[in-house]
């Protein structure tokens, strides 16, 4: 499909079936089948950088990222470290997509601050890029001070990407990454808030076209709504998290499972295209179980997916 290179997002619920083997499978079927990239999130399973790592060396042209790892629980010079090992694994391969994460997880959770995250994503992602793009850093901040170098071997600069929900982190995406990857994010706000947010910051500050990427749940089915229905199940939680909540509310979605492409061939290629137009320029399939085949519906999405990505 023109102007929109699509990926897959690789499952991990913690007990994926065949274990690391089974996960890596799973990349290793994305490259054979055409996909442009893959991705991963980093939430309470595998640690999503050390499963690109590993995929790195188990494909051979295939783009891998995480969709995303949360900073204040990582402190920025050690994360860039492991971003540039990770990148030196999959020989250059990598997109390191970063984001804050919620109150719940890293203030309930972890018992740490949640205090201005628009400033501390801006000081993070300055002290990540410079280590990433230099291999050295002297940063003094209000949240962060740091000076130090990392010098990894056969590491090459990372491309990253965060989760530019809200307009402040819009122009962080702008200024200082590479593009913004979203999730729970509708065309209607992707073209009309999120895009020109992104690429009037990267305009501005003379950096080139950023990347607009987009996760989307995703299902081929003839039952859009029992599909639709299942997904505001499965990604309930979502729903109540307040940026999550306030990118469906821009949408004017009640569920998460509102925003899920969802139908026919036809159908799941109009909506497809209806996110090129909106200006996003990677689709990240999150490709839903559903129905009383689960594995059998997730396979015939996966085929569709492949030859759309072929095409």
């Amino acid at each position: 499909m023109d102007s929109i290179r699509i990926g897959v997002g690789i499952t991990d619920s913690g007990n994926t079936e065949g274990g690391l083997e089974g996960l890596l499978g799973q990349f290793r079927a994305a490259e054979e089948a055409g996909f442009q990239s893959a991705w991963v999130a980093n939430i309470f399973a595998m640690d999503a950088m050390t499963l690109i790592s590993l995929a790195g060396r188990e494909t051979r042209q295939i783009e891998l990222g995480t969709a995303v790892v949360p900073t204040y629980s990582r402190h920025p010079l050690y994360l860039a470290q492991q971003a540039l090992s990770t990148q030196a694994a999959t020989g250059g391969r990598f997109v390191c997509g970063l984001g804050p994460s919620h109150k719940i997880v890293i203030e309930n959770m972890l018992g740490l601050s949640f205090e201005k995250p628009a400033r501390h994503v801006r000081e993070y992602v300055t002290i990540v890029k410079q280590l990433l793009d230099t291999g050295k850093v002297e940063f003094k901040g209000e949240t962060y001070q740091v000076n130090g170098s990392l010098s990894v071997t056969d590491a090459s600069p990372v491309p990253v990407l965060i989760g530019a929900l809200g307009p402040m982190m819009r122009r962080v995406a702008g200024d200082l990454c590479e593009g913004t990857i979203t999730w729970m994010t509708g065309p209607k706000t992707l073209a009309e808030k999120v895009g020109p947010g992104v690429r009037e910051a990267a305009r501005l500050a003379g950096r080139g076209e950023p990347r607009i990427v987009a996760g989307m749940p995703i299902c081929l089915t003839d039952n859009p709504d029992g599909a639709r229905e299942a997904a505001s199940k499965i990604f309930a939680i979502y729903g109540t998290l307040p940026s999550y909540r306030a990118m469906l509310d821009e949408e004017g979605l009640a569920q998460p499972g509102d925003i899920a492409i969802a139908g026919d061939e036809k159908i799941l290629e109009r909506e497809i295209r209806r996110l090129a137009d909106a200006g996003v320029t990677d689709l990240n399939a999150a490709i839903l179980p559903f129905g009383a085949d689960p594995a059998a519906v997730q396979a015939r999405t996966f085929a569709f997916l492949a030859e759309l990505a072929a095409s």
